[in-house]
């Protein structure tokens, strides 16, 4: 039997070869008039390339195989490889999968040009066409095009067979921190052109109107005919001009030739209206391609927007203005197709993003699908375009390893090439987390000479020295960096470049603590722009629980509010059996596998808002933290919250504020006449009209300021029946299914046992604390309780005075922490209620889920919501539920029942159905049981999140500090 030539070459194992019979890449659109072979394929998968072939069966395209029960299933490492083989080889075991169809070549086409085009394979795609070798391509996540013209026939039937080899010297370079999938991943196309097409077409606009637009032409059929030219239009009918000083250097420097053709247009718009990700202008551009007769042979569509992006000393500019970056990393990502998205997908996603808040986007660590950057340009984002390079397992090695330096060029400019014409996309990505060499810089002059109109950056190139201009990132864009060093860095007089984090606020379950005191910091810091938190997805993958397979395309509607359906769960690392990978760190963005936004998203909303309220000296500012628009967008109204429970509305006017101005506005209600009167002023702040991401009256942001402090008087001690105690000093009391004890442990975050607190935690035994009472006090009808708590970091003594008032008890508690127990997770109260009570109301910082480090987003209000909805459900069971700054409380039954505690401070408070142990003995939701009553905790202090399972821990500020902690609360019945 002839072998393959295809496979006697063994691309897989060999990093030169990077393509063999593939097309260049252009950024000529073709995917609106090609023949669609997305559908049903036939598919046979083998343990390796040129093994002898497995069974046939029917497999969906696009679609990654590992989704659609084939047999080989999603890996998750983060950085690990997931075998030992050194680069560039890989396993012997190796999973390819064979695809095969027929297609019907249209008899019209004869004498055309015919390309196939595979939108993504990973990760090396053998290409044969009736029996035919036709190509070879690498890069899972750009598309490959073959011409066909030569091997099918117009009115014939051709047999298109595309093989998909899983592991290859590739893989060692696309070691991103993601699911490992295999397979077809994006739409396969063919399409056709007349002989005579447009090889390319570059547009470049400025914000000042000014629109060149560059076309290379060429024929398939040899050399260019005579007489060919090129035209454009811009929409309003508005003609480019063949720019013909261009023609007359071409021909004076013999840059012309017998088979490539070059045309430039140019024209000024008037009055232009600039592109920029608050005013996404963009104008319909037509270019064609005419034979000499003046007949069309090609034509190219494109939108446009006109905008400038430059560098001027450590600013990073657009249209003239420093901009923030509101950024987000981003994946192309589904729970139920894997890397597979659509349109409508993307379109979800970048609306998520705009509504609350971001205006940037890094597409971690590869070119995203090419509909994004579409959407991307329409809605208004600043892209970080990140090329398909991450060899983080053997970063060092490969960086300088000449086997791979085409590679690392074909990756970089293929993408270039591709996404050039993308007003949202601002700076260049070499890559992520490969190290530092000479790769790089290889990669780095050819976009320098290419694309001269925007920056580029890498990370690892600024890694070791964030002064240093010598290296090929114009941008210092590091990971993670804590702030006071981003801070330090800027004020040291040695920043020469915009500092842009390019990840920071690891989003991975309850986290993204500090994020506003960041942001702080960045805004008030010159030098200092923004960054990319990671990132928007948790990539949980909806999961049979019955099988442990995915749930696949059938998944549909199988999960809701971040919640799997029963029978169901969102799968990670080490879920499908895989012995080598790494465990939940794929769960960490800031929305959950369906998309539902976490309690951070709010925090990043108020942080982001393009409407902020200062109240000082009684004068109230509105400011417009906009760059380039004014408020006339929105519109708002008023809302004072009382701490009586009162509460009033009107409409507000909002002042004609310009980009990055404030204004002075009469505060729209009378202020409190006493020092109790606690009052809080928010502003509701809607868009006035439809915008293309969200409808009319979609709320934009919730600013907030007080107005007056306020103050609690203490419950004055009433006669009447003693407190109940038991004879171990705990409180007995009706409405309580386990007394009041103190806390110092919550189930452990992920920052928490990434970071090593809970370690130490345990270490201490704060997890199971054993109590001791050590004397139980009459004096009248209060009683006072002391106990002891020993620990691994020493004896903590715990007092509750517990006194009588009208309708209720009154609990004085104190808790004194010895020096070596210097950081524990909370100092408070936990207790159980009967069941029955299944909505909490509350005056306090919410709706949604707050913490210490984590509540600029969640506005002080009275809030209701029934006890089951106050959990967010992390992917891996946690602490979660807390509100910040509670005032007061109630739990209540249907029938009215139920209890009111009020705080003698602002307190973190949570109420769920699960104790902190329950939580984490837990792998996965539905491993929980929920418990009849409530579990509360009441806490004096509670430890910030941060994000230290990758990035800083919290603030200094919001640790537990040794020593004595008081706290009193009130317990009443109605």
């Amino acid at each position: 039997m002839r072998r393959d030539p295809l496979i006697a070459l063994r691309p897989w194992e060999s990093p030169e070869v990077t393509s063999w019979g593939r097309m260049p890449m252009n950024a000529v659109d073709r995917r609106n008039d090609a023949l669609s072979l997305d559908g049903s394929w036939h598919f046979q998968m083998v343990p390796a390339p040129g093994a002898s072939s497995g069974e046939w069966t029917r497999i969906e395209v696009p679609g990654a195989w590992t989704m659609q029960d084939v047999g080989d299933l999603p890996q998750y490492t983060n950085f690990r490889m997931p075998w030992g083989e050194f680069p560039p080889t890989s396993p012997t075991a190796n999973p390819t999968g064979v695809y095969e169809r027929s297609v019907d070549i249209p008899a019209e086409w004869a004498g055309r040009r015919i390309v196939l085009q595979v939108g993504a394979a990973e990760s090396v795609l053998l290409v044969h066409v009736n029996g035919h070798p036709v190509g070879i391509s690498k890069d899972s996540h750009l598309a490959a095009e073959f011409d066909l013209s030569d091997v099918v026939r117009p009115g014939g039937s051709a047999t298109l067979r595309l093989t998909v080899i899983k592991w290859s010297d590739a893989s060692h370079i696309e070691d991103q921190d993601q699911w490992w999938h295999a397979g077809i991943t994006r739409s396969v196309l063919l399409y056709t052109t007349d002989a005579l097409h447009l090889g390319d077409v570059t547009v470049r606009a400025r914000r000042d109107g000014r629109l060149r637009v560059d076309c290379q032409v060429r024929n398939a059929s040899g050399a260019l005919p005579e007489g060919w030219y090129v035209t454009g239009a811009l929409e309003g009918h508005q003609l480019l001009a063949q720019d013909t000083e261009f023609d007359r250097l071409n021909a004076e420097d013999m840059r012309v030739s017998d088979f490539l053709g070059e045309a430039r247009l140019r024209t000024t718009v008037r009055d232009v209206r600039p592109w920029t990700a608050e005013t996404p202008e963009l104008y319909e551009l037509t270019v064609r391609l005419h034979r000499a007769d003046g007949s069309v042979a090609d034509t190219s569509h494109h939108r446009v927007g006109f905008r400038d992006v430059e560098i001027r000393g450590r600013d990073l500019l657009v249209n003239g203005e420093r901009v923030f970056i509101r950024g987000v990393n981003r994946h192309d990502f589904h729970p139920l197709t894997g890397r597979t998205v659509t349109a409508e997908d993307m379109r979800a996603d970048l609306v998520v993003m705009k509504r609350f808040g971001f205006n940037a986007i890094r597409t971690a660590h590869y070119p995203n699908d090419p509909a994004l950057l579409d959407l991307a340009d329409e809605l208004g984002f600043y892209v970080v375009d990140e090329a398909n390079i991450e060899s983080h397992d053997h970063a060092h090695e490969i960086a300088d390893d000449p086997r791979y330096l085409a590679a690392f060029v074909d990756r970089v400019s293929r993408m270039v090439l591709r996404d050039k014409n993308h007003p949202s996309v601002i700076i260049w990505s070499l890559g992520n987390e490969s190290d530092y060499g000479a790769n790089h810089d290889a990669a780095a002059g050819w976009v320098r000479r290419h694309d001269p109109s925007r920056p580029l950056q890498y990370e690892g190139a600024a890694k070791l020295d964030w002064s240093d201009e010598t290296v090929a990132s114009d941008i210092v864009c590091p990971m993670y960096a804590p702030i006071e060093d981003c801070v330090a860095h800027a004020l040291s007089g040695k920043q020469t470049k915009p500092l842009i984090q390019c990840e920071y606020s690891h989003a991975m379950g309850n986290s993204n603590g500090t994020l506003a005191d960041h942001w702080a910091a960045i805004e008030s810091t010159p030098g200092l722009q923004g960054g990319f938190i990671w990132e928007f997805w948790d990539h949980g993958i909806l999961q049979r629980v019955n099988d442990g397979r995915p749930a696949g395309r059938a998944g549909v509607g199988l999960y809701d509010n971040g919640v799997a359906a029963p029978g169901h769960r969102w799968a990670y690392g080490g879920d499908f059996g895989e012995t080598i990978h790494d465990g939940a760190f794929i769960a960490d963005g800031v929305v959950f596998p369906d998309r539902t936004p976490k309690p951070a998203m709010y925090e990043h909303r108020e942080i982001a808002a393009p409407v902020r309220l200062t109240y000082a000296q009684g004068v109230l500012l509105v400011h417009n933290r906009q760059h380039f628009r004014t408020l006339e967008w929105l519109t708002a109204e008023w809302h004072l919250v009382r701490a009586d429970g009162g509460t009033e509305s009107t409409p507000a006017e909002l002042p004609d504020v310009l980009p990055c101005e404030s204004a002075a506005v009469h505060v729209p209600f009378p202020l409190p006449e006493s020092p109790e009167g606690e009052a809080w002023l928010t502003l509701r702040v809607t868009t006035a009209g439809d915008e293309a991401w969200a409808p009319r009256g979609t709320e934009v942001c919730l600013p907030q300021v007080r107005l007056g402090a306020g103050t609690t008087a203490a419950p004055v001690p009433v006669a009447g029946p003693p407190a109940e105690v038991d004879e171990e000093g705990l409180l007995v009391h009706p409405i309580l299914a386990a007394p009041p004890v103190l806390s110092l442990w919550r189930a452990p975050t992920d920052n928490d046992e990434i970071g090593g607190m809970a370690a130490r935690w345990r270490d201490w035994g704060l997890d199971a604390l054993v109590r001791k009472v050590v004397d139980v006090r009459r004096e009248g009808a209060g009683v006072t309780v002391v106990a002891e708590y020993a620990t691994g970091g020493g004896t903590v003594r715990h007092e509750q005075l517990i006194t009588p008032v009208a309708g209720g008890l009154r609990i004085e508690e104190s808790a004194e922490l010895p020096d070596t127990l210097d950081d524990v997770a909370r100092v408070g109260t936990v207790f159980e209620t009967v069941g029955g009570l299944d909505v909490l109301e509350w005056y306090g910082q919410g709706p949604w889920e707050s913490y210490p480090d984590r509540s600029a987003g969640a506005p002080v209000g009275h809030h209701s919501l029934a006890v089951d909805e106050l959990f967010t459900p992390y992917l891996r069971p946690q602490e979660s539920g807390g509100r910040h700054g509670v005032r007061r409380f109630a739990l209540s039954a249907p029938d009215a029942t139920g209890l009111t505690v009020e705080l003698g401070a602002p307190s973190q408070v949570s109420a769920t159905r699960h104790r902190a142990e329950d939580l984490a003995a837990a792998a996965h939701h539905d491993e929980l049981v929920p418990r009849p009553g409530c579990v509360v905790h009441l806490d004096a202090a509670h430890r910030g999140l941060g994000t230290a399972s990758c990035g800083p821990d919290t603030s200094s500020q919001y640790l537990i500090a040794p020593g004595i902690h008081r706290w009193t609360w009130t317990l009443r019945v109605p």
